[in-house]
């Protein structure tokens, strides 16, 4: 079957039926894809906002897979929210459990204190998750204070 070069449509003869152009005698050239649809080996690639967006969904995890992942490692705005991700939740992580293993010396009262302080910077770094999340899906880049700069010269 020959399909059309000016339009892609399948043709049998010398021109084709939809748009009038000559046909090659070699058969002309595949249609092109459906719109929305891409060949090639970068088909299953996914759009930058969504991996950017998911550089945030384990934390670390995520971020340090798409520092090491083909092709997105290659992409400044990809590594850029991969960093972040890293260094703001790696470094909540490793304060969370630091604070965990200094409470146990601590007495009640300052204890029960430190266990409410805890409880608050959860809640704000599953805030803070939420947002990195729906801002970089949307495309728009949030460089957080001090992590945020660290991050772009890693990037």
């Amino acid at each position: 079957m020959a399909f059309c070069p000016n339009c892609g449509a399948s043709t049998t003869g010398r021109f084709c039926g939809t748009c009038g152009a000559t046909i090659q005698p070699d058969g002309g050239t595949p249609p092109p894809p459906p719109p929305g649809q891409s060949t090639g080996a970068g088909a299953s690639q996914m759009p930058d906002n969504m991996a950017g967006a998911l550089c945030y969904l384990l934390g670390p995890i995520t971020g340090i897979l798409f520092l090491v992942m083909e092709p997105y490692s290659r992409k400044r705005e990809i590594r850029f929210h991969a960093w972040q991700s890293t260094l703001l939740f790696g470094g909540l992580m490793a304060a969370s459990i630091a604070l965990s293993m200094f409470s146990v010396f601590l007495p009640g009262f300052i204890a029960v204190l430190l266990g409410f302080l805890m409880l608050f910077a959860s809640v704000a770094s599953f805030a803070a998750w939420l947002f990195l999340m729906f801002q970089t899906y949307n495309g728009q880049k949030v460089v957080l204070p001090v992590i945020g700069p660290i991050a772009e010269q890693k990037a």
